[in-house]
């Protein structure tokens, strides 16, 4: 089953803005992206919060929680709740005795912590997955013109999962993080699988690489660049790294055998 974000909340609201150029000005209409603040509950102990697009936000509550290292995998997420009250809560069959030791990475807001642990474990062997390349030529394509949010606010990223020759999840946000955590949460409540390739449109830093591969997708691609450490991740993990991907071209920064021209 695919999955991808609903429209049925407002995602924008219009701004007049002046437009001033040498010798004129002129009034025009812009589109921006709504921001909203959550807080994310794990049996109902506060783990977190975060600025979210407010869609896919039982995705976001199970994928920010994949990323803190409290929920493991997808057989511990039993119900997510969105709260009038700003609360995304999630209740798992996990242990909560312990608070996570965090690092902060180079994202912002709580979607910047990622567990210790889930930096230093060892990895559990990825899925078994290739891709060809006009299977990446239409992923990227559709990826970019699934919705026009983009377009319209220049504010927001997306991220998608491809699988079985077509994409079976997509979702945007207003950080880069976010959009992964959306994808990752659609994996753990049993709307996607982890046997594909994902796409993000923001860099691949130490924790996109990391919470990718610690759910077990093989194929990390984007459309921009990968840091040092988001490549020795994937070097640890066995991950495939692709990078300024196109729908003519990939870098392809490690392993490449899981793509196949």
């Amino acid at each position: 089953m695919s999955t991808t974000q609903s429209r049925s909340t407002a995602l924008t609201i219009t701004h007049t803005t002046t437009v001033i150029s040498p010798g004129k000005s002129k009034e025009q209409d812009e589109q921006l992206a709504i921001e909203t603040p959550y807080t994310i509950t794990l049996n109902d102990e506060t783990i977190g919060s975060s600025m979210v697009l407010p869609v896919g936000l039982e995705e976001f509550g199970a994928g920010f929680l994949f990323g803190q290292g409290y929920i493991k995998k997808a057989e511990e997420v039993k119900e997510v709740y969105i709260c009038p009250d700003g609360r995304i809560a999630v209740y798992a069959d996990v242990d909560m005795t312990e608070p996570k030791e965090v690092i902060i990475t180079s994202g912002c807001g709580g979607t910047g912590k990622i567990s210790k642990e889930m930096l230093e474990d060892a990895f559990e062997p990825l899925q078994d997955y290739t891709i060809t390349f006009p299977e990446i030529n239409s992923f990227i394509r559709q990826a970019l013109s699934n919705s026009t949010l983009g377009h319209d606010t220049h504010c927001v990223h997306g991220c998608a999962l491809w699988q079985n020759g077509k994409m079976q999840a997509f979702f945007e946000d207003v950080g880069r993080h976010n959009a992964v955590d959306k994808v990752l949460g659609a994996i753990l409540l049993g709307k996607a699988t982890a046997r594909g390739a994902i796409y993000t449109t923001g860099r691949l830093t130490s924790d996109m690489v990391l919470k990718c591969a610690r759910i077990g997708i093989p194929i990390i691609m984007s459309r921009t660049a990968p840091s040092s450490l988001g490549l020795a991740i994937a070097r640890r993990s066995g991950a495939t790294l692709a990078a300024y991907a196109r729908p003519d071209r990939v870098n392809v920064f490690h392993n490449p055998s899981r793509i196949k021209t």
